[in-house]
């Protein structure tokens, strides 16, 4: 299917000519602020769900077990060691890079306090999924502004441009692998952590699709 196996982040009417761009057209920055607020609901309903953590969490976790670091500081040195990867995937930075941490933090601390924290599994679930969608939908948005993708995000653009390969199977064997390390440093893995590894790579490629698709027929 077409939806997901998008191969490269698609150039629409409104994405930027470059990923380094500091004077961006209006319409190209407030589509990158949107997605990036859609991408952090995503991320609150899938902490708020508490069917499990997210892959890098684990990871970061993990490292935490083995270094007698904060959370807080491990995700950081995690975020820096991804940055280093980048370098020999020549992959761009952009004001976008910036703006995906301060943004999705700031959704993520202005949401999670409102959004339902279910008792039932079932629903716990049910919003784990509808999150891991609002995550790719998001992606997709804010991907296309081509503003500079986040950390993980620029791993996985870096990759599937060297590769080749469809953006849901990188993203997928990314998250995968993420998840072994974390589990094997002692992080905590939950059917959320394994739904959203196995999620996340079709919820970008669908994003991706669905943002090309309307972009390219209303603007």
């Amino acid at each position: 299917m077409k939806l997901f196996s998008v191969k490269s982040i698609p150039n629409v009417p409104w994405s930027s000519a470059r990923a380094l761009n500091f004077r961006p057209r209006i319409l190209t920055l407030f589509f990158l602020c949107i997605g990036l607020t859609i991408f952090g609901l995503g991320e609150a309903l899938l902490i708020a769900a508490g069917a499990g953590n997210s892959p890098w969490t684990v990871l970061s976790q993990g490292f935490s077990e083995i270094s007698d670091w904060s959370i807080g500081v491990t995700t950081f040195l995690t975020s820096l060691a991804v940055l280093v990867l980048w370098i020999p995937l020549r992959q761009k930075p952009g004001i976008g890079t910036i703006l995906n941490a301060v943004i999705i933090s700031i959704a993520i601390e202005i949401s999670l306090p409102y959004l339902p924290q279910p008792d039932s599994y079932f629903l716990q679930v049910l919003q784990t999924i509808f999150g891991i969608f609002l995550v790719g939908f998001g992606s997709g948005l804010y991907l296309i502004a081509n503003l500079g993708p986040g950390p993980r995000d620029g791993l996985m653009t870096g990759l599937q441009r060297v590769t080749d390969l469809p953006v849901a199977r990188v993203r997928t064997a990314i998250e995968i692998t993420v998840v072994i390390f974390g589990w094997l440093l002692g992080g905590t893995v939950g059917l959320g952590t394994l739904m959203f590894a196995f999620g996340i790579g079709p919820a970008v490629s669908m994003g991706l699709y669905l943002v090309n698709y309307f972009s390219t027929r209303s603007i």
